[in-house]
């Protein structure tokens, strides 16, 4: 008999089309309308239906919930002496936006918060959405995407990306109206999602030539403010409608978002190195397992026992040594990192080893 256990990475690099630093977008894609923020909402619920990758036993609080919404069923179990492999205690997140209403849809995410291994195959039950205040808000109910899967027992086991969190899209229903309504304002500012004084002021460009010469104003590298001609403030709305489809250019920042639980590595088109030289090895273990059965003689009077024998094999690959040039551009990075024989894995830990060198010129963003 042998055990092994074996853990399989899904890993994906994006790589942008082309390497211009200005993009075209919607003045509504870029920045939205000041004042009416939007709100953190979480829950504790249930995540039901797996299979036996729940909470074990020594996780007492999944039991506990269970017996409660059980009693509320007219069904009778003590928690103590319920078995609970197929249920997960999970924190359910989500964000209300603005000017979403009752019936509105939300995106909701569960994670795990006991000793769950999987919640592949779970769906959430109906879970209550608070906000900082106690006040529920909105449910979340539904099955859980995980972008991953897992298969095995305790012998071997196959994981593909981190099972331990899922989303349920449009899983939050929205039980309360918001006060949302636009005032009669002389002014209104909106707000860049990604601040930047470049963008900021390419923005206010594109609102004067819809509006006129001092229409817009860039306060700082995330606001820009519009007054609002007095023609136009008892129909606020309307006049944002206006605005939200004027195209505007919008600086990009060299950026390297980096998602560690999926194993996705996203390089804006704009990312440069200075000088530096990479060094890559890979060290892997390999531990077999083999259960042996030990007889005793005949008349001997001795038991019998299973003597495990465990063979450990280590390699270690050879190391290749990359040098990049100065103003070595994204293709370039990619191809030599290619050539180093980088997996997306790897290509996470160079980055973040370059970015603490002060080679890598971007900002890296960690998810």
């Amino acid at each position: 008999m042998r055990r092994i256990g074996l853990l399989v990475a899904s890993l994906l690099v994006v790589l942008p089309v082309t390497a211009n630093t200005t993009a075209v977008a919607r003045l509504k894609d870029v920045a939205t309308l000041r004042g009416i923020p939007s709100e953190p909402l979480i829950g504790y619920g249930l995540v039901v239906g797996l299979n036996k990758t729940g909470d074990r036993r020594q996780t007492i609080f999944p039991a506990q919930t269970l017996a409660a919404m059980l009693e509320r069923f007219g069904v009778a179990a003590p928690g103590a002496t319920m078995k609970i492999e197929n249920v997960a205690a999970v924190m359910v997140t989500a964000e209300l936006g603005p000017f979403i209403q009752a019936g509105g849809r939300l995106d909701v995410l569960a994670s795990s918060v006991g000793d769950a291994r999987s919640l592949q195959g779970g769906t959430l039950l109906p879970t209550p959405l608070h906000r900082t205040d106690g006040t529920v808000v909105a449910l979340a109910q539904g099955p859980l995407s995980l972008g991953g899967f897992g298969a095995g027992n305790e012998g071997a086991s196959v994981a593909v990306n981190h099972l331990t969190v899922g989303r349920v899209p449009n899983g939050g229903l929205v039980q309360v109206s918001r006060q949302t309504a636009l005032p009669a304002l002389e002014r209104i500012a909106f707000a860049l999602r990604d601040p930047d004084f470049v963008s900021a002021t390419h923005v206010a460009e594109a609102i004067n030539a819809e509006l006129g010469s001092n229409s817009a104003v860039v306060e700082d590298a995330g606001t820009v403010t519009v007054t609002v001609p007095a023609a136009s403030r008892t129909a606020l709305a309307a006049f944002v409608a206006r605005l939200e489809p004027l195209s505007v250019t919008v600086d990009q920042t060299a950026r390297v978002v980096i998602n560690e639980r999926t194993g996705t590595v996203v390089l804006g088109g704009d990312v440069r190195l200075g000088p530096a030289a990479v060094a890559h090895g890979s060290l892997s273990v390999h531990i077999n397992t083999e259960l042996q059965v030990s007889q005793p003689l005949p008349y001997s009077r001795g038991e019998t026992a299973i003597v495990p024998q465990s063979e450990v094999k280590v390699e270690e690959r050879d190391m290749k040594l990359i040098e990049l040039q100065a103003g070595t551009t994204l293709a370039e990075v990619v191809r030599a990192l290619n050539d180093l024989g980088a997996t997306p894995r790897d290509i996470i830990a160079i980055m973040q080893a370059l970015k603490a060198s002060g080679a890598l010129l971007a900002e890296i963003v960690i998810l």
